[in-house]
């Protein structure tokens, strides 16, 4: 099918009822499921894995690490790629590319083939999310936003959440193979549906390619990827000169980088969005909710299998209802976010993500597991009510020729945000327990350990209640926010 480059005297292409959204809508949703479930879907394997090709825990990780760093360098340049290529071609050579990891991954007879399909994955699933942002963006108006952000964030919350439990029960039965070819033919079926009937909706304006933004984009979200994830795998933390000195360089890249895009006429990620104040709001937020997600999902597990002495299996169970909650509410989040507004739903929001915090700041050695299942239940709730209306908030205040550069600033920072909260709260959390046996008078009994790791796991959720006061004092200030070139009827504030 050829590209509809084509004007339309319609201003978004749901408004033409000659044209049907609902096969485009599911040509990317088909496609970012699996690829987004595939990031998760290996996580349980890697036991598997490190006795399959004799491998250390340092060593097998690369398969998580190297994910998230090659994502954390390919989705700054989405914003240039959006620019450069149709919605077809770049959603079809995505999901290629995404489809070719995933053969190799199945048949890789080494672990250097398995990381370099894995490796290849990521490029795949970087871009797919920023595509997919930029064309709901195009495709809907603001007040029809909401809802099919929703379904996005269902898609992104709801495929990870059942990642694990579907690994299991793979890798028991069939091998860790079936983790690859499972996923291969509805990533063929994806391209083939796509192929049919996914049309362009995008402008092709093809800016300037400036190769040195490339390059300090490249060392510096790389680099802090790589040294936020190296500081939360060893007990050196962040004295590792592994993680400290990738983070400075990565710092280093980050702010040559913002200077040149803002000289630039043509920047690679323009900038300039965060002159927009629901956009940097929406971005701050953002960064405090995956912060304390992805630190609970992976010190929630240490507490589990700790101090309650639950078993890996029993514990990724007891997170699975919070994770499955937040996506079916997700578009149900954002239909409330149309017809309400932001303001209604983030107060209570960071409200009860506060109260949340601060009970799971008080479990201890005697915790009852109901506490824990509702704790989460809660904190995955109001991240729904939080996370996808402040995206779409934020991005609705930006001009149509900023779409590309907003989706890959937000879909950058997630990456990012997620190393930099897990190896900062596992670093607290750790500097507490080796305070704790320090002064222990028997610091090598098992009960005093795991007194230990609550004490830790205490002070960082502490910590968490105070970055949620944060956040809900900022969604005191939040306003529905409306782009300058929109026509529409909605007032600038509720």
């Amino acid at each position: 099918m050829p590209d509809n480059n084509e004007p339309t005297k319609y201003e978004y292409l749901s408004e033409n009822p000659n044209v049907k959204v609902m096969p485009i809508m599911l040509s990317l949703i088909i496609g970012a499921f699996f690829a987004i479930l595939n990031e998760t879907l290996l996580n349980i394997a890697l036991s598997t894995l490190m006795e399959e090709f004799s491998i250390s825990v340092t060593t097998v990780q690369w398969m998580a690490t190297g994910f998230m760093l090659v994502m954390g360098i390919v989705i700054p340049v989405s914003a240039l790629l959006l620019q450069w290529f149709t919605t077809r071609q770049l959603f079809l050579g995505t999901m290629t590319v995404f489809t070719v990891g995933t053969i190799i991954c199945s048949i890789a007879p080494t672990f250097s083939v398995l990381l370099v399909g894995r490796l290849i994955q990521a490029v795949g699933t970087g871009l797919l999310i920023p595509i997919i942002f930029n064309v709901f963006l195009l495709i809907f108006p603001p007040h029809r936003r909401g809802k099919v952000m929703g379904i996005v964030g269902l898609v992104i919350m709801f495929a990870p959440a059942i990642g694990p439990t579907l690994s299991g029960i793979i890798v028991q039965h069939l091998g860790w193979r079936y983790l690859f070819i499972t996923v291969i033919p509805f990533a063929v079926f994806s391209i083939a549906f796509a192929y049919k009937y996914l049309i362009n909706v995008s402008e092709v304006t093809k800016p300037k390619i400036d190769v040195l933004s490339i390059i300090f984009s490249t060392i510096g979200f790389g680099s802090i990827v790589y040294g936020f994830s190296s500081a939360g795998q060893t007990e050196a933390g962040f004295l590792n000169p592994n993680a400290y000195v990738p983070i400075i360089i990565g710092f280093t890249g980050i702010v040559f980088f913002s200077i040149r895009q803002l000289k630039l006429e043509e920047p690679v990620m323009d900038l300039r969005v965060f002159r927009f104040p629901m956009y940097t709001h929406a971005v701050i937020m953002f960064i405090i909710i995956i912060m304390a997600m992805f630190a609970s999902e992976i010190i929630l597990p240490m507490y589990m299998q700790g101090p309650l002495a639950l078993t890996a299996a029993t514990a990724g169970l007891v997170l699975l209802p919070g994770s499955i909650l937040n996506g079916l509410m997700s578009p149900v989040m954002g239909g409330l976010f149309d017809k309400f507004g932001p303001k209604v739903m983030m107060i209570p929001a960071t409200f009860v993500l506060s109260v949340t915090m601060f009970m799971m700041s008080r479990l201890d050695m005697t915790s009852p597991l109901w506490m824990v299942i509702l704790g989460y239940i809660l904190l995955m709730l109001s991240v729904s009510a939080i996370m996808m209306p402040a995206e779409t908030n934020g991005l609705n205040q930006l001009p149509k020729h900023l779409y590309p550069h907003g989706t890959a600033v937000i879909t950058t920072l997630q990456p990012v945000a997620g190393a930099i909260g897990v190896s900062v709260f596992i670093s607290i959390m750790s500097a507490k327990q080796k305070s704790f046996l320090k002064d222990a008078t028997t610091p090598n009994d098992p009960a005093t350990i795991s007194e230990a790791l609550v004490a830790g796991v205490e002070l960082v959720y502490f910590i968490a209640f105070g970055v949620s006061i944060f956040a809900f004092i900022m969604s005191l200030f939040v306003y529905r926010a409306v782009a300058p070139d929109t026509n529409s009827a909605m007032q600038e504030e509720e």
